[in-house]
């Protein structure tokens, strides 16, 4: 049974050794080269592209990068589970509020990332309604600044976290609420110590689907922020186009992976729990 179980999973890795492990593994080659005279690839072998990511500059980025991803995935699970658990409740009409979040999918993200510019610009429709009604005197500052980038991301990002967290709520028996009221629990008791619990392994697939690419992120925060809100997505960015450091580059992307990987062991933990 071992042998026929072995044999069945063989194409499976074999698809997961080429297109996860092997490139990878070149990224790590690449990471351990030096930067050639005019970009590129040259000897010597050496980790010199792992000890430039203590310095100073690239922490302050990396840092920036965790606390705007942080941001923008604890407003989406603010915004996202009171919506998701509207949703689960509206009887026949949930399928239609389903269709709304996913709606924007069907435009180009590019698209709608400029169509937030237009809006936040000094000359947008927000400055030019406000001036307009006497609100203000001059333009606020809405575009180029880390707000605009957690408000990009989170409009970006939000439907990953409804869809998942409606998802468990929809499973939820509502007689364990009624159970909890009869027992006493006031809403608030039973929105704790009932709800949020049942409904974690939505809030935990949530969490991993919008912090991940968030983290990631560099379209975004490039438009939105302006240069004034790097994260590491708009270094690794650079450093394959612009500075042409394609070892560096490399560096930074599998150092990016370690966190990654550490957050994934610690919302999946737990072995053999459904994760949606």
């Amino acid at each position: 049974m071992n042998r026929l179980r072995a044999l069945f999973l063989a194409p499976v890795w074999v698809i997961i050794g080429s297109l996860l492990f092997v490139p990878l593994a070149i990224v790590f080659l690449y990471s351990l080269l030096t930067r050639g005279t005019y970009g590129g690839l040259a000897p010597p072998w050496t980790f010199e592209n792992y000890q430039r990511l203590a310095d100073p500059l690239y922490l302050s980025i990396a840092a920036q990068s965790f606390l705007l991803a942080g941001v923008a995935t604890l407003l989406c699970l603010l915004i996202g589970y009171p919506l998701a658990l509207f949703i689960s409740r509206s009887g026949r009409w949930k399928n239609l509020y389903l269709l709304l979040v996913i709606t924007p999918f069907w435009i180009s993200f590019l698209v709608r990332t400029y169509a937030w510019m237009f809006l936040l610009r000094d000359t947008g429709l927000i400055n030019t309604v406000l001036e307009a009604a006497g609100l203000i005197q001059e333009p606020l500052p809405l575009l180029y600044n880390p707000a605009a980038v957690v408000l990009g991301l989170v409009y970006d990002y939000l439907p990953f976290m409804v869809l998942p967290v409606y998802s468990a709520l929809e499973r939820l028996d509502p007689t364990l609420l009624e159970a909890a009221a009869d027992l006493g629990a006031a809403p608030r008791a039973s929105t704790l110590r009932v709800l949020l619990p049942l409904s974690w392994p939505g809030i935990r697939a949530g969490i991993i689907l919008v912090f991940i690419p968030c983290l990631g992120a560099y379209l975004t925060p490039d438009l939105l922020g302006g240069g004034k809100a790097m994260m590491i997505g708009n270094l690794v960015q650079n450093q394959f186009t612009t500075a042409r450091d394609w070892p560096f580059g490399a560096a930074v992307s599998l150092a990016l992976m370690i966190p990654v990987a550490l957050l994934l062991v610690l919302l999946l933990r737990r072995k053999g729990e459904e994760l949606l």
